[in-house]
Parts: C-alpha cells; structure tokens; sequence
C-alpha cells in the first residue's frame, strides 16, 4: 500500500533530459551560426586590411595605380571581387617623392544566416585605409 502511494507522489525523470536538450539545443545552434557569421566578418577585415597594407606599399616604391589593383586582386583569397572597390589618392600622375599615398579597399561583406542579417545591416560595410610616404 505504501509503495502504491510513494510511486504516486515520486516525481518520473525520465523524460527530462530530452525536454532540456530540446529547449537548449536551439539555442546553442543559434549561438554556433552566430560565431560562424562573425568570424566571417572578421575574417574579411583581416584579409582587406592586409590587402590595403600590401597595395600603399606596392605604390610607395613607384608602381602605377594599375599594377597596385592588380596586385590587390591577384591576392584576395575567398572574398568576392564583385564587393571590391579600390580607391588610391592621389593618382600616379600626381605623386611625387615624400607625399602621402592613400589606399583604401571597401568590401561588403554577404550576410549568410537570416537572424544576423536582422541585427546587422545585409550586406555589412568594412573599410581599411592605410597612408604611407612615397618613396621613390
């Protein structure tokens, strides 16, 4: 009679596990897509600053605004050259030895998963600039 009554009153665990996956488990793929989409993006800002970084360089010694993009483009790894843009101030014909030399390369980074494109602006902005002294 008693353990009638104890099995009544005992609390039954045997479904708990799956009720907790099922209320975490969404929420860690959200947090995975979310760490996902970032390094995206901060993988492309590593990539266009070194790129950046390498064409103000590239000029600096005294090569053309056309061999700089080129070496740009020639060097991007798994960005989409579509999103691309290159500025270079001033133009080759109006550098001379101790001026600055500004590169600047925009890309627009394609937000892939849905909820992160509802917080962050689709397709998300990045921008590097670097200014050196020409040399030659």
């Amino acid at each position: 009679m008693i353990q009638k009554i104890r099995k009544k009153f005992t609390k039954r665990e045997e479904g708990q596990a799956l009720v907790e996956m099922a209320l975490v488990i969404p929420i860690l793929l959200l947090f995975f897509m979310g760490i996902f989409e970032f390094g995206r993006i901060f993988g492309s800002l590593m990539v266009i600053n070194n790129l950046a970084r390498d064409g103000v360089r590239h000029g600096v010694v005294g090569n053309n605004d056309t061999q700089i993009e080129e070496l740009i483009y020639e060097n991007i790894t798994w960005l989409d050259e579509e999103n691309v843009t290159i500025t270079i101030t001033p133009t080759y014909s109006q550098r001379s030895k101790g001026e600055a030399l500004e590169v600047n390369v925009d890309y627009t980074v394609p937000i892939i998963m849905p909820f992160i494109s509802g917080v962050l602006p689709n397709p998300f902005p990045l921008s590097a600039n670097y200014t050196m002294r020409v040399e030659r």
